[in-house]
């Protein structure tokens, strides 16, 4: 029993090493002794099987599988290469497209020693030559092939995890970008945490730009789903929405060419995105709201946490033939702190095995709470987010983006 994906013929949480397996692969398997006591590293048996074609080969080719000795002279269909001459590795290419997680030998004469090396370097783990074969040498090829192959899988794992972490920042930058407020009168903090079941970012994102005219101008989306296709969709849509505000559009016109955005990107007619606009002016005391299907801010002035105004809220982008976002007018006052944030925070749930969720109410009692014990900024939203993780019992299963703006 193989463990999927692994390497062949390792059992999952096994404590003893198997059996090894070699499958012979060569025209009349009798006519050279090849097996007559092959033995492991401790000494037991190393078992045998032996095909007399490719077709053969095929059929016993199974996960218990470790390692193929293949005889170079065996014919193989497609012996021509790319320039039209003949291939004399054609039946190791092969095996070795058939077989691309098993160690491989190449059997040859010893005059062949070019064609041997060259099959080493086409993928084959070592060479043997047919003539200086013993029963000994190939039980110690046999495992050092196999180990070979096992660290070279291991190897290859690892550097794709080096290339999946560079690929996740580069998109960790396109969706937790750094804010433009050079010259604003407020301080910024965000906090991003995936969900419970994803190790990557999801679909969440945000922004924050300072116009020249000294407008600060604030953003959080959340694309509906999870996975690279939404994580690049977010990406897409906040690059998009830093350049319109950036060129002067807000409003309808604004989520309007997003919506057309997202319509031309997505390759999925069910894919939408909420949206949460907020413009503030120069002065910092009041703003202007736009609502497209996302959870309303909440904005924490003289110890009282208050949802803003959410009647208005229009459809997510995506989801209807829609042209049209409400824009709300919005009091601030002099000093307040201002808390965005997508539906991860929120959809918690409160008490053990409880089927009730912290929900916005239960969110603006809790920062309410924490603002007035004196807590502010980068320390608001660690508090906030770890609450809401205690409450649920355990990590939250979506995704959830915070971001705060604090004025005085």
């Amino acid at each position: 029993m193989a463990v999927p994906g692994g390497a062949p013929g390792v059992l999952a949480g096994a404590s003893v090493a198997p059996h090894l397996t070699l499958l012979l692969i060569q025209d009349d398997p009798a006519a050279t002794p090849l097996v007559p006591d092959l033995r492991d590293s401790t000494g037991r048996p190393i078992r045998v099987r032996a095909a007399r074609n490719l077709t053969e080969a095929e059929r016993l080719l199974t996960d218990d599988v470790h390692c193929i000795l293949l005889d170079l002279a065996l014919p193989a269909p497609g012996c021509t290469g790319e320039d039209g001459n003949e291939d004399e590795l054609a039946v190791l290419r092969h095996v070795l497209r058939l077989a691309p997680r098993h160690a491989v030998l190449a059997l040859t004469a010893s005059g062949d020693a070019d064609r041997a090396a060259e099959a080493v370097r086409v993928g084959a783990q070592d060479y043997l030559f047919r003539d200086e074969l013993d029963g000994r040498l190939l039980s110690r090829a046999i495992r050092y092939a196999v180990e070979r192959k096992r660290s070279d899988a291991a190897e290859r794992r690892l550097a794709e995890g080096r290339l999946r972490a560079q690929e996740n920042a580069r998109l960790e930058r396109g969706l937790l970008p750094t804010p433009l407020l050079d010259g604003a009168p407020l301080r910024f903090a965000a906090r991003y945490r995936p969900g419970r079941s994803r190790a990557l970012l999801g679909g969440d994102f945000y922004d924050v730009v300072r116009t020249p005219d000294g407008i600060v101008h604030a953003m959080i989306g959340d694309v509906c789903g999870h996975g690279p296709d939404e994580a690049a969709l977010g990406v897409e849509l906040r690059i998009a929405w830093r350049a319109l505000t950036l060129a002067g559009l807000c409003g309808d016109e604004l989520l309007g060419t997003l919506q057309e955005v997202l319509e031309h990107e997505r390759d999925n007619e069910e894919l939408f995105a909420t949206l949460c606009t907020v413009d503030i002016d120069a002065d910092g005391s009041r703003a202007r709201l736009c609502l497209a299907g996302h959870p309303a801010p909440l904005v924490v002035r003289e110890g009282r946490a208050d949802l803003l105004p959410y009647d208005e809220n229009g459809p997510a982008i995506g989801m209807l033939p829609w042209r049209n976002w409400p824009r709300m007018e919005v009091e601030l006052g002099a000093e307040w702190s201002l808390l965005m944030y997508t539906d991860g925070l929120i959809e918690g749930r409160v008490g053990d095995g409880g089927r009730e969720r912290l929900g916005q109410d239960g969110m603006a009692g809790m920062v309410g709470r924490l603002w007035g014990e004196g807590v502010r900024g980068e320390r608001l939203l660690s508090a906030a987010v770890r609450e809401a993780r205690e409450l649920n019992g355990g990590e939250l299963t979506d995704d959830v983006a915070v971001l705060l703006l604090e004025r005085g």
